[in-house]
Order: C-alpha cells, then sequence, then structure tokens
C-alpha cells in the first residue's frame, strides 16, 4: 500500500490524517464518543498546518475551504517533492 522513500510515505499517512479529520467533522462532537481521544490526536497533529490556511483564506458561508486548499497544497508538495528524496 505505502512504499517509497521514509519522507513520502510520512506524507501519505499525514494526508490520510487529513481525510480522517475530514471525515470527523462530518459527525457532530460528543465529549463521551469513544471516538473522542482518536479526534483530539487527528486535530493536534492536523492544526498546526491547517490554523495558517485559516488565518488566509476566510471561510465562503458555512464552508472552510481553507482546509480544501491546504490537502492541495500538502498533496502537491508529497507527489512532487517527496516522492523524489
Amino acid at each position: 500500500m505505502l512504499s517509497g522513500p521514509p519522507l513520502y510515505i510520512l506524507g501519505q499517512i499525514y494526508v490520510l490524517i487529513m481525510v480522517i479529520r475530514a471525515v470527523f467533522s462530518f459527525f457532530p462532537y460528543s465529549s463521551d464518543s469513544p471516538l473522542n481521544p482518536v479526534r483530539r490526536v487527528v486535530t493536534t497533529l492536523t492544526e498546526p498546518v491547517l490554523a495558517p490556511f485559516r488565518r488566509l483564506i476566510p471561510p465562503v458561508g458555512m464552508f472552510d475551504v481553507s482546509f480544501i486548499v491546504a490537502f492541495l497544497v500538502i498533496e502537491v508538495i508529497v507527489q512532487t517533492v517527496l516522492i523524489r528524496t
């Protein structure tokens, strides 16, 4: 499934974590949910990357387009730069 240089593999894992965060965003937050610890870890790992994009790109209505832009930028970096390392 994941093969290639170590930085490329880490990049792919990070993209997967971002996808998990996107899926979590479709479900209501509940503090007593058994997935709450996973959600906290995913948020802790992705927020440092997403926060700068949120400061630059305002939401459009109720949609956070900064996530999409961040996801695409990270995917381009992983596919073009990290695959060569």
